[in-house]
C-alpha cells in the first residue's frame, strides 16, 4: 500500500508539473530577457533556435516502418502533441498515447525536435523534422528500432546550444529539473557577448564583450562552443561545457578527441572547425582566419544573395583583380565546387558542407573512409591522461577492444596521480571498463568508490547492483536499483532488473509496481510489458506465490 501511495503521489505531482510547464513563461521584460532590446539593433537566425513548442509546431503524420508506430503532431486547442498508436492482436504489441509538446529545439533551417517531460525529467521525442528533404522521421540512430524510444534525455550540454539561461540539474539524473530547463529559447546575446547589463544600461553605448578583441584561441572559442563537436567531448575535472563563459578560453573547460589520421567527413557529420582546419586556407592563413571571416554571426544572406555573398568572402583573400574576374565567371558559386555538400551516416537525411575548401574540386582524399582506433585532440592540443581515458572509455561502448586497453592504461594512470581527488566519472568509467573485462573485484570497488564521491550516481549504483545481485547480495541489489529508479527512471535496464528481482523474491506487488512506472516513461518497453501482463494474468508466477 505505501509503494502505491508513492506512485500515486508521483503522478499528482507530474500532473501538477504539467500544469507549471505550460510553455509561454519565458520572460518577456528587458531585465530577464536582454534580447527583447538588443533586437531593435541586431537580429539573428540563432535567435530562433529554441521557443515554445505550439508557436513552433511543424505538423507530422507518418507511420514508421520498422516499428509499425502511427506518430502525429499537431495542435489542439493552442497546444502541441504527439500522439504514437500501433495496432496489434497482441497486447504486448498494441500501442496508443499521447504527449504534450513543451518547447522546441532547432531553427527548423536544418530541423526540429521537440521536449517533454515527465515528473520533472525532460526528454526529446524520438521523431525529428529534417529540414533539407522536408520529411519526418525518426530521430538519429533511431531509423530502424522496432520499440518506440521516448527516454532521450535532455542535459544542460545539449541545451547550452539551443537556448539562453540554462538551469542547473538536480542531483540524480542530468536531465531533471525543478521547472522549465531554460528560461529564455533561442540562442540569446550573452551566449558570444557575455552580461550585457552595462551595455544596456547605457542604452546601447556601454561595455560589452568583443569577441573579435580578444586572442584567437578566446575568440574562436565563441563560436567552438556550439560549432566543434569532434568524436568524443571530454569535460575537465570540475568543468563542463555549461561552466564556459565568453572570453575564456573553451579548451580550459573541455577537451575534443577525434580518431588520428582521419581526413574528411568519413561518413560522419564532421563539425565545421575539424574540416577548417584541415583546409589549406586555414593552414595558410593561421589565426586571421576565423569563422567570422566568411560568416556574419548577426545575419544570413538571403537565399538571391547567398551566392554573391559568399564569393566577396572568398575573393576578400584571393584579390588578384585577374583571378577574381576569370577564375569560373560562368559559375560564381565558389562553395558549390570547392566545399560541396558530403552525406553522412550519423544523420539522417542531412548533409554537411565540407569545410576542408578541397582546392582540386570532385577529388576524394584517398583515405576518406580509413579510421584508426588511436584518438587524438582536436588541434593536437595537450591532452591529460583522464581525459584520454574517458574518450577511450566511450569508444569501448561500441565494443572496441583497442578502445578498452586504452581507457584501462590512461584512467588507471590519472587514478593513481589524482588519489585523493573526488572524481565520480572516472571511477564509474574504470569500473565499467575493468567489468568488461571481466575484472569483477576491481570493478566493485570502482564503484564503490564513484558512490562515495556521488551517492546518486546512477550509472554506478545500477552497474554495481548487477555485480552484487551475481554475487547473490540481492538485498543491496535491490536497494540500489531502487535508488536508480527513483533518481533516474531513464535507466531501463536497472528498472526491469529491479522488478525480476523482485520478482523472484515473491513481491509480486512490488514488482508490477516497478513495471507500471517503468511503463511511464517507456510505454513500448518489450520486456517490461510482457512481464507486466504475465504478472497480472497469473502466468508468471513470482516466488512461490501466484
Amino acid at each position: 500500500m505505501r509503494r502505491r501511495k508513492h506512485i500515486l503521489r508521483a503522478l499528482f505531482a507530474a500532473a501538477m508539473l504539467a500544469n507549471a510547464f505550460s510553455g509561454r513563461s519565458f520572460a518577456a521584460d528587458n531585465k530577464q530577457n536582454p534580447d527583447a532590446a538588443c533586437a531593435k539593433c541586431h537580429r539573428t537566425p540563432m535567435a530562433h533556435a529554441s521557443g515554445v513548442a505550439a508557436d513552433g509546431l511543424i505538423p507530422g503524420d507518418f507511420v514508421h516502418a520498422a516499428s509499425g508506430i502511427h506518430y502525429r503532431l499537431f495542435l489542439k486547442n493552442g497546444r502541441a502533441w504527439l500522439s504514437y498508436q500501433r495496432i496489434s492482436a497482441n497486447p504486448a504489441r498494441s500501442l496508443d498515447g499521447q504527449q504534450e509538446l513543451l518547447y522546441y529545439l532547432g531553427s527548423g533551417k536544418r530541423g526540429r525536435t521537440y521536449l517533454f517531460q515527465q515528473e520533472g525529467f525532460w526528454f526529446e521525442i524520438p521523431v525529428n523534422w529534417y529540414a533539407k528533404k522536408h520529411v519526418w522521421d525518426m530521430a538519429p540512430h533511431y531509423l530502424q528500432t522496432q520499440e518506440m524510444p521516448l527516454t532521450l534525455p535532455v542535459d544542460p550540454g545539449c541545451l547550452h546550444c539551443h537556448a539562453s539561461s540554462i538551469q542547473t540539474a538536480l542531483p540524480g539524473a542530468r536531465n531533471h529539473y525543478a521547472g522549465q530547463p531554460f528560461l529564455q529559447g533561442g540562442i540569446g546575446c550573452s551566449a558570444c557577448h557575455g552580461d550585457p547589463t552595462a551595455h544596456l544600461s547605457q542604452n546601447g553605448k556601454g561595455p560589452i564583450l568583443n569577441p573579435n578583441k580578444l586572442e584567437a584561441v578566446r575568440r574562436d572559442s565563441v563560436c567552438l562552443q556550439c560549432h566543434l563537436e569532434g568524436e568524443s567531448v571530454i569535460a575537465r575535472l570540475g568543468h563542463s561545457l555549461t561552466s564556459y563563459r565568453p572570453g575564456d578560453d573553451l579548451f580550459d573547460h573541455v577537451t575534443y578527441f577525434v580518431h588520428k589520421n582521419e581526413t574528411g567527413p568519413a561518413g560522419r557529420a564532421t563539425s565545421q572547425w575539424e574540416a577548417l582546419l584541415e583546409s589549406k586556407c586555414k593552414q595558410k592563413s593561421g589565426d586571421r582566419l576565423t569563422c567570422t571571416s566568411c560568416h556574419d554571426p548577426h545575419s544570413s544572406p538571403s537565399p538571391e544573395e547567398r551566392v554573391t555573398f559568399y564569393r566577396s568572402k572568398c575573393v576578400a583573400c584571393h584579390n588578384d583583380a585577374a583571378f577574381a574576374a576569370k577564375h569560373h565567371p560562368d559559375n560564381p558559386d565558389c562553395a558549390s565546387c570547392h566545399m560541396p555538400r558530403q552525406a553522412t551516416d550519423d544523420i539522417a537525411h542531412e548533409q554537411v558542407t565540407d569545410h576542408r575548401i578541397q582546392r582540386i574540386p570532385g577529388v576524394a582524399i584517398e583515405n576518406d573512409t580509413l579510421k584508426s582506433h588511436e584518438l587524438t585532440t582536436v588541434g593536437n592540443l595537450p591532452g591529460e591522461s583522464r581525459a584520454y581515458g574517458l574518450a577511450y572509455a566511450q569508444m569501448a561502448l561500441h565494443g572496441d577492444h583497442f578502445a578498452m586497453e586504452q581507457g584501462l592504461k590512461f584512467l588507471r594512470e590519472a587514478e593513481v596521480s589524482n588519489e585523493k581527488t573526488t572524481d565520480p566519472d572516472l571511477h564509474t568509467q574504470l569500473g565499467f571498463l575493468e567489468q568488461t573485462n571481466g575484472e569483477k573485484a576491481d570493478a566493485v570497488r570502482e564503484y564503490q568508490a564513484a558512490l562515495k564521491d556521488d551517492p546518486l550516481n546512477s550509472a554506478a549504483a545500477g552497474n554495481l547492483a548487477i555485480l552484487q545481485a551475481q554475487a547473490g547480495d540481492t538485498t543491496d541489489a535491490v536497494h540500489l536499483w531502487e535508488s536508480v529508479v527513483t533518481h533516474d527512471p531513464a535507466q531501463l535496464a536497472a528498472g526491469y532488473d529491479l522488478a525480476v528481482t523482485q520478482c523472484v523474491q515473491g513481491d509480486a506487488v512490488g514488482a508490477q509496481q516497478t513495471l507500471n512506472r517503468l511503463l511511464i516513461f517507456s510505454p513500448d518497453n518489450g520486456p517490461a510489458r510482457q512481464l507486466s501482463l504475465a504478472i497480472a494474468s497469473g502466468t508468471h508466477r513470482c516466488g512461490g506465490t501466484r
